[in-house]
């Protein structure tokens, strides 16, 4: 595995790759890697002939400071696992490399940015936005794999390609879940073991909600059902449960809904704060 840590250096590796007609694949994370990231490595080294990785924990799209102190980072066991993995190319940029001057540029993602996570995260998909049209330019993949945990950044990743004419395949991978249900994320580490034990209330939660709308339910009373479910454990605080469409996370706010649609939930688990979702198609 080739590891760079300057734009110049990535991409005159890259551009040699591509004068011999490869295929470059392309997964940007910020470390603290987990199966989920690696599900995403083996499928993007499955479907191209290069597999790119970036590891970059990009502050402009943190709106919490104590949010961006205390994400993981464990740069060492990342690129043993990326390694393992098959990972051809790691690029792990300072914040000089990726950032030499403040960024004034504004992104607007419409709808996106003013439902869920844009509500109850102002500025994190312009700090998004503007991290990954970077990546997307010094690494030039042909494809881009995201993963479904995060649906409203795949959906913020779906709109900037097609606003800007990115020559990039955007491929939405499978949310990976541990054994009791609980999404993989690297969040997840900041959980004390008590908890861990109720963090997989999410998962349950969703799951109830989806089989009460299957069976003529309404919005309401799924709504009602998930608040009840979490406060089986003073650890869980809800912030949003919601019934949305596929296309822009608009929410539906009552009645019966009809497939396709996605629930979505974020809750506080002690002080970690949890996203995760189930799409219904």
């Amino acid at each position: 595995m080739q590891v760079f840590t300057s734009i110049q250096s990535l991409r005159d590796y890259l551009s040699q790759s591509r004068q011999q007609n490869k295929t470059i694949g392309f997964v940007p994370t910020m470390g603290a890697l987990h199966e989920g990231h690696l599900s995403l490595i083996k499928r993007c080294k499955e479907e191209n002939d290069l597999a790119v990785c970036s590891i970059y924990v990009n502050p402009t799209q943190f709106n919490n400071p104590e949010d961006l102190k205390k994400y993981p980072r464990t740069p060492e066991a990342d690129q043993q696992l990326l390694q393992d993995a098959g990972c051809d190319v790691l690029f792990m940029p300072a914040d000089t490399e990726m950032y030499p001057a403040s960024v004034n540029l504004k992104m607007d993602f419409g709808n996106l940015e003013t439902v869920l996570e844009g509500k109850f995260r102002p500025g994190h998909f312009n700090g998004v936005g503007i991290v990954v049209s970077k990546l997307f330019h010094m690494v030039q993949p042909d494809a881009a794999y995201f993963g479904q945990k995060d649906l409203q950044q795949c959906l913020v990743i779906r709109r900037l390609i097609q606003d800007l004419s990115f020559p990039v395949r955007l491929v939405i991978c499978p949310t990976m879940r541990e054994s009791d249900g609980l999404a993989m994320s690297s969040r997840n580490r900041r959980l004390s073991s008590t908890q861990r034990t109720v963090a997989p209330l999410l998962y349950q939660a969703l799951e109830m909600a989806h089989a009460m709308l299957d069976n003529d339910g309404t919005i309401e009373i799924a709504k009602k059902t998930v608040a009840l479910h979490l406060t089986k454990s003073d650890e869980v605080e809800l912030e949003y449960f919601e019934v949305v469409n596929t296309d822009d996370l608009a929410s539906f706010t009552e009645g019966k809904v009809q497939a396709p649609y996605a629930l979505c939930i974020a809750a506080f688990v002690g002080g970690v704060r949890l996203i995760d979702n189930i799409l219904i198609e």
